[in-house]
């Protein structure tokens, strides 16, 4: 039987919706007339309050002649669609619903919200299971019963009729499960499926789920169905967290789920131009981002530093082109870049991980890469960062780049969407650069490609048209472009707000850490800036937060920026995928999420768990692996590395004959070492930088050492006194007075003590590692021992 609770819509809502600033009620430029005219259609209004079981479809209510109701967006469209379609949900939820009544005469329109309770399938029991923590957090829950338990000899059953679409979910499911479990007989089997089995199938009658949703079912086996196979890859990624989160990783809480994402873009912008990252982090950090279900990887591939820390001038300023190109060969950066052979397989693997890269070429400003190669280009009036955008040339140069890597049948660029930029050009010439923008977006899209960009058509106010069909903006900041102009225009938008969302690294302005807290009791990606749209509103795309390293040469490492990122990540996986429910809260997310790592065979940050409450997790007198090291000798030790916060001790006795950096301890990472450099001293190398202690050691005497680091520096201690502290360097500059950080972090080498060609002469012995920053206190007593 079909039950529906009908509400008129009162007065007094329709005057909040009108008169409030915090939620956007669109406008499309109403005279006085429409508005009144529209206030009084929607106060005669009934809309149902809730929809009880075996509704099929939401009834709009008739409006006048020369009106026309509809639908227009849904904060949960698996549960009600934007055709008015009802999907029974597992348990009662609330559907945001967005309305448009539109003028048919005059094609003026006004949206509206309205809530609706859902009836689902299961009433609330008691001595069921609770919904299991999993970030992002489950949609829908019905708690069973017991438990699954993955067995040693377990099997990932691929239905026949799947069985080429999941394929390649399989294997990175196999292969992930074996490195959580360390179970090597795992398989990958077809035909009926035994307890403890895993199945992945395909249901075409799941579309309402869209292309990422996926149903689940735990009992005996855990069914993971989907229609795509994106949806059936994130239902892989909840079986391994759910499988990490238990200590013998095999149980996990039977029950039933309907999991789908709020908001279809939630991601990342990476600014790799300004700070070189390697393809294997970019490969590790595709994993990581699926584990938590975060789609869209974004790479900005060009950049330039600042001009007044480079004495002023453009031609000392730092700036890079991350890509190979063959079309100039000369535009591609000599300190790091990505063939384009690379950059195509990092695409191409990061969709079989259910996510797209967004490579991002940035013009007309931050184009100080193809001003070097091109001086002619280059803008006289506002600094060769910026493109002359009246100059013929300088579009014949762009033409050619973006051409290289879209044109073609199998493109560089594998992604239907490529981001062109468009940011932060001078205002002067707000016409030329809509010009500009107009261009690319049409350049682009004629080689078959969307288009995204960064909003600044606010800014860059004119007449010149600029084409928003099919095109998504990168909301940052609203002065630049005024989100609710620009959804009115007809641009989609990706929520990206910069006084929310930008992490600088050490720069000393916006943050170096999101305030996590915060993200998580207070934003939704309908939030930009201080505009608010309404929940489920169709043109809000979804959420990114962004890392830009507009400090070049400050230190900050790939283990820094992934210090930073890492925790973000966590929090706005959750309010990009689930956003706000009744269920949230921030201590209980904050206590639980410590035990969600980075995903099978990932520990970038370098952490080490203790079995005991000093932290100590790792202790070897060294005595039994030859401790005294004679320059070419090497000691495995069981940990490649230790991250922040961390403490160190050992004791040194130097001999004589230390030449070059002689190798104390190394990773592949990073190395620690002895240098003659007026007097024996100790110093470290990571990436590019290297920082030497000033504390200058005698050869045949021996040290208690303690180095101490976490993500703001390093500390030396020498026989229990703290002898220096590499915190709060800055860099000064002769033509500016403005200063940067210089960073002198370090995420300790483990793997190896000595080297087998530079190694350290001398005894190196009592070796104690712990995963916490002792203090003045405990390393005094640790002395003593």
């Amino acid at each position: 039987m079909s039950f529906v609770f009908f509400k008129k819509v009162s007065t007094t809502i329709v005057g909040i919706l009108f008169i409030a600033t915090g939620v956007f009620a669109q406008e499309e430029k109403l005279n006085n007339a429409d508005s009144v005219a529209f206030k009084a259609i929607i106060s005669g209004l009934t809309f149902p309050d809730k929809i009880g079981q075996g509704t099929k479809r939401l009834n709009l209510p008739k409006v006048g002649s020369g009106y026309e109701l509809s639908l227009y967006g849904s904060s949960k469209k698996p549960v009600i669609d934007v055709d008015g379609k009802v999907y029974q949900p597992l348990t009662d939820c609330e559907v945001q619903l967005v309305f448009k009544l539109k003028n048919k005469t005059n094609s003026r329109a006004y949206e509206f919200p309205h809530a609706i309770k859902v009836t689902g399938q299961f009433r609330p029991q008691s001595g069921v299971n609770k919904q299991p923590f999993v970030i992002p957090s489950l949609q829908e829950w019905n708690g069973g019963n017991g438990s699954f338990k993955l067995s040693a000899n377990s099997r990932i059953i691929v239905s026949p009729e799947a069985k080429k679409l999941l394929a390649p979910a399989a294997d990175i499911f196999l292969n992930e499960l074996k490195e959580l479990t360390g179970h090597s007989a795992l398989t990958i089997a077809t035909g009926k499926a035994k307890p403890g089995d895993i199945v992945l199938s395909i249901d075409p009658t799941l579309k309402n789920f869209g292309e990422e949703g996926y149903v689940m079912n735990i009992d005996q086996t855990v069914n993971i169905s989907a229609a795509y196979y994106k949806g059936a890859f994130w239902g892989t990624r909840t079986v391994l967290q759910l499988l990490e989160q238990d200590p013998a990783h095999s149980r996990i809480v039977k029950g039933k789920t309907h999991d789908y994402p709020k908001f279809e873009v939630r991601g990342l912008v990476l600014d790799v131009a300004r700070k070189f990252f390697t393809l294997d982090f970019l490969k590790h950090y595709v994993k990581m981002m699926a584990y938590y279900k975060m789609g869209d990887f974004h790479i900005h591939l060009n950049d330039n530093g600042f001009k007044q820390f480079f004495g002023n001038d453009w031609n000392k300023t730092y700036s890079a082109f991350r890509l190979e190109s063959s079309t100039y060969p000369e535009l591609t950066a000599k300190d790091g870049h990505y063939t384009k052979a690379e950059f195509k397989e990092l695409q191409k693997t990061a969709q079989l991980y259910g996510m797209r890269v967004i490579p991002e070429i940035d013009v007309p400003a931050h184009s100080l890469a193809f001003t070097k190669v091109f001086p002619e280009i280059g803008s006289k009036a506002y600094g060769m960062d910026h493109l002359d955008i009246n100059n013929p040339k300088t579009y014949e140069v762009i033409d050619n780049v973006f051409k290289e890597y879209i044109a073609g049948k199998d493109p560089v660029f594998v992604d239907p969407e490529v981001h062109i930029g468009t940011d932060e050009y001078a205002k002067k010439e707000a016409e030329g650069f809509r010009k500009f923008t107009d261009h690319y977006i049409r350049f682009v899209q004629g080689f078959g490609k969307k288009v995204r960009l960064w909003g600044a058509l606010t800014h860059a106010q004119g007449n010149t048209p600029v084409t928003s069909s099919g095109v998504t903006m990168n909301a940052w900041y609203n002065g630049y472009a005024d989100p609710k102009e620009m959804v009115r225009l007809g641009y989609d938008q990706i929520s990206t707000p910069d006084g929310l969302l930008y992490i600088v690294p050490a720069a000393g302005y916006y943050y170096d850490f999101l305030n996590v807290k915060r993200l998580y009791e207070s934003w939704e990606p309908n939030q930009i800036g201080k505009e608010v749209f309404l929940m489920g509103h169709p043109k809000i795309r979804g959420g990114m937060f962004a890392v830009w390293n507009d400090h070049v040469g400050n230190g900050i490492t790939m283990k820094d920026v992934h210090q930073r990122v890492f925790p973000a990540m966590q929090v706005l996986a959750e309010k990009m995928w689930t956003g706000k429910t009744d269920q949230s809260n921030w201590d209980a997310f904050a206590k639980n999420k410590v035990n969600i790592g980075e995903g099978p065979g990932l520990n970038m940050r370098g952490t080490v768990d203790s079995p005991t409450a000093d932290g100590l997790v790792l202790k070897d007198d060294l005595t039994a692996k030859g401790g005294n090291l004679n320059g070419n000798k090497s000691i495995e030790l069981p940990l490649k590395e230790i991250g922040y916060p961390y403490s160190v001790s050992f004791t040194l006795k130097p001999a004589q004959g230390n030449k070059g950096d002689a190798i104390l301890f190394k990773s592949e990472n990073a190395k620690v070492f002895m240098q003659q450099n007026d007097g024996l001293r100790m110093g470290f190398s990571r990436e590019n930088y290297t920082d030497l202690f000033e504390f200058v050691f005698a050869a045949d005497k021996s040290y208690k050492i303690m180095l101490t680091g976490n993500e703001k520096g390093t500390w030396l201690y020498v026989d229990g006194a703290l002898v220096q502290r590499m915190e709060g360097k800055k860099l000064s500059f002769e033509t500016t007075d403005g200063k940067i950080s210089r960073m002198q972090t370090l995420v300790f080498p483990l793997h190896h003590i000595g080297d087998t060609k530079n190694g350290f002469f001398g005894m190196i012995s009592d070796l104690k590692v712990y995963n916490k920053r002792l203090n003045e206190s405990d390393i005094a007593d640790l002395n003593k021992i």
